[in-house]
């Protein structure tokens, strides 16, 4: 049964500030708000790669972008206060009645409750196992065992009573993105083959196979799948793309063509979902 304070919402925001892979996991979550609050209007706060999953994400209604100091590792944000204060002022000014702050196991929730707290959003959840004094109007606490990040985001939200049936990730590709990536598949010369994307890149160093890696599975796919082969990644991935192309044999390489931020999110999405295998890095353990 919900809450009967977040019965009341009207305006709810989500937060989730980091990776796109990580909006993508919480969809179900947002689902879940959204079927059990129709009537309610439901906003993204959240990163700037995660924006692009955030705006082929049905139940969202809108989406605010924001660099948080306190999220990625890998990047080191200027000191500015100023931007900090300025994301304030326009989250009070949207005057959300309720915030749903989403973390993974190992980040705190408690800045972002600190921010929406300054908003005055007057409903705020997350889990914490720290002490968040008068941060959060609900603490919630995940079960003590190991949760997929799909299911610690439905436990978060179940906290107060959405909930929905619905388990498989949501993302709603164009049709104008999937009738582009169809042509430019269709000038490739690659009609008749099993088509398989391989998508080597990540931002997490730690989860990156070897590029030598990639291209012993992609001379694989080739020569003993007959499969034809599309290389995916963003402009800065394009030095990997070409350390793979480099290792391809001549023949290997009539069969696989390298697209290095020609895609964008909406069109990379098409082509998986045109694809008949889809290639990648590991996404993390589960928690």
């Amino acid at each position: 049964m919900i809450d009967p304070r977040w019965r009341a919402a009207r305006r709810i925001l989500a937060v989730r500030l980091d990776n796109l892979g990580d909006v993508l996991l919480m969809t179900p979550a947002l689902h879940a708000i959204k079927e059990t609050l129709p009537e309610a209007t439901l906003t993204l706060l959240t990163s700037p790669v995660g924006a692009q999953a955030g705006r082929l994400d049905p139940d969202v209604d809108d989406v605010i972008v924001c660099e948080a100091p306190w999220v990625d590792p890998w990047q080191q944000l200027p000191h500015d206060s100023e931007r900090e204060r300025r994301l304030i002022a326009a989250l009070r000014a949207r005057r959300f009645d309720a915030a749903v702050i989403f973390t993974s196991y190992r980040q705190s929730a408690l800045p972002a409750a600190y921010l929406c707290y300054l908003a005055d959003i007057p409903l705020r959840l997350a889990a914490s196992i720290d002490g968040p004094g008068s941060l959060l109007t609900t603490r919630h606490r995940h079960p003590d065992r190991p949760l997929h990040e799909v299911e610690r985001a439905l436990d978060l939200v179940g906290a107060v009573g959405f909930a929905t049936r619905q388990r498989d990730l949501i993302l709603r590709v164009p049709e104008e993105a999937r009738a582009d990536v169809a042509a430019r598949l269709g000038t490739l010369g690659l009609d008749g083959y099993p088509l398989v994307a391989v998508h080597p890149g990540c931002t997490m160093p730690a989860r990156t196979y070897p590029p030598e890696g990639y291209a012993a599975i992609v001379t694989e796919l080739v020569e003993q799948l007959g499969a034809a082969v599309v290389l995916t990644g963003t402009d800065a991935e394009q030095p990997l793309l070409d350390t793979i192309w480099l290792q391809l044999g001549a023949v290997v390489r009539q069969q696989t063509r390298a697209f290095a931020g020609a895609l964008s999110f909406a069109e990379f999405c098409a082509l998986i979902a045109s694809a008949d295998l889809a290639v990648t890095n590991n996404t993390g353990p589960m928690h």
